[in-house]
């Protein structure tokens, strides 16, 4: 008798979507904390907290169905990392936004949105690219901009750097508003990392 395989689990490609559209809910939650004030504030972090744990619990979901499938739709190292990129970068908004609450940060350079605006259209093109994983057709375009507004993130980051220290804050303010910045900056490299490996799986799969 002959071996009778399983078919390739497409559920993973469904997990893949669910969990960038977590990122999309994330980066609009950031953008409401830059706005918020006073006791919202407060409201925001609570939410956020919430669509943490659900983007963790899309990852978990995507863990244990690797240890169960028995043909995975690409390799299962990849299908590791991609899942743990992608909830790092929801783990970088929820650090910015629990920051933002814990420092009792009234305000915020001005530039900080310009940073999130990088967030947001990084977290729509992640989610409009997860469903082509099943086709691997029209990913490059993807990546190609990820990459380069994530260069245009490392721009926003320098000239805020030389804000905070131009003199125009106390010292207090610069060392919170420098761990806020920091974080935005590494959810952004989070983003390309995730692109990167989109390619990697791309270039393997093709």
């Amino acid at each position: 008798m002959g071996l009778r395989f399983k078919p390739v689990d497409a559920a993973f490609y469904d997990l893949f979507t669910e969990a960038a559209q977590h990122l999309v809910v994330g980066s609009g939650l950031l953008a409401e904390m830059l706005a918020a004030e006073g006791s919202a504030k407060e409201d925001v972090a609570k939410r956020m907290r919430a669509a943490e744990h659900d983007a963790d619990e899309t990852t978990h979901g995507i863990v244990r169905r690797v240890n169960t499938t028995f043909i995975t739709p690409f390799d299962r190292e990849d299908i590791y990392a991609l899942a743990s990129g992608l909830d790092d970068v929801m783990d970088e908004m929820d650090e910015a936004v629990d920051l933002i609450l814990l420092y009792e940060v009234e305000t915020l350079p001005a530039a900080l949105s310009q940073q999130v605006e990088v967030l947001a259209r990084c977290a729509e093109l992640t989610a409009a690219a997860m469903p082509n994983l099943r086709s691997m057709k029209s990913l490059d375009e993807y990546w190609i901009e990820v990459n380069r507004l994530e260069n245009t993130g490392d721009r926003n980051h320098r000239q805020i750097l030389a804000q905070l220290f131009s003199g125009e804050y106390k010292t207090m303010e610069v060392l919170k508003l420098k761990d806020i910045v920091e974080a935005l900056e590494s959810a952004i490299d989070a983003f390309e990392k995730v692109a990167n490996i989109v390619e990697q799986i791309a270039v393997k799969e093709g």
